[in-house]
């Protein structure tokens, strides 16, 4: 059986849209531009996707998205479009954690993985993985960094800080064992395997009642 998982990526300034076949890719879409593109590129990548794939809206199974945590305004573009998606097709809709699609992104041989997204100031977003099996280590969640961060885990060992947010870490955490890796960002490329389990799982979210996972309260800007 033939099962196409159109996937959503929005958290940052990343647009991403993939479709896989069960857990194998068929396209992917997106950019990067260092600003927030979604409104414009989000629902032609889609139509590209589909168009370039020769499916239809009907060939999908399911969506999968981005869940969060990330850019309140991007998790709102991609989750809003998901949820649309999947109440026009009668399909469902699986959620994915965002911090475990930037830990996918690395393939490492030892030690764990810190998935860290920029927020405000010296604030993160970041969980902590095993890189050999996935397996979440510590709860996602917004610190603000300072040179004792991640003390517990260094001493036992390599840790490999991924994403946005790696700068701000190299100037604070100092350590033989703090490995760091730039230009990873959240993409729908990492979303297959993780959304075909799900969708082998019926672990589907409720789609009138499902939010993104924003993880603090929205602050406007001037």
């Amino acid at each position: 059986m033939i099962s196409h998982i159109l996937c959503i990526e929005t958290s940052g300034t990343n647009c991403s849209v993939a479709i896989f076949n069960k857990d194998q890719m068929v396209i992917l879409k997106e950019t990067n531009t260092g600003s927030f593109s979604h409104a414009e590129n989000l629902h032609k990548f889609i139509e590209e996707a589909l168009n370039g794939a020769s499916l239809s809206f009907h060939d999908i199974s399911a969506i999968a998205v981005s869940m969060g945590p990330g850019s309140y305004t991007g998790l709102r573009i991609g989750v809003s479009a998901a949820k649309g998606l999947c109440f026009a097709l009668n399909i469902p809709l699986i959620a994915i954690p965002t911090l475990r699609l930037l830990a996918n992104a690395v393939k490492l041989e030892e030690g764990v993985v810190a998935p860290m997204l920029d927020a405000r100031r010296m604030e993160v977003y970041a969980a902590l993985y095993d890189v050999h099996n996935g397996v979440e280590l510590r709860e996602t969640k917004a610190e603000i960094l300072d040179e004792n961060s991640y003390h517990t885990f260094l001493k036992n060992g390599i840790v490999t800080f991924v994403g946005d947010a790696v700068n701000k870490a190299k100037e604070l955490i100092v350590h033989e064992n703090a490995n760091f890796i730039e230009d990873i960002y959240p993409s729908a490329l990492e979303m297959g395997t993780l959304a075909f389990e799900k969708f082998q799982q019926q672990a589907f979210e409720d789609v009138a009642y499902f939010e993104p996972y924003y993880l603090k309260d929205f602050v406007a800007g001037r």
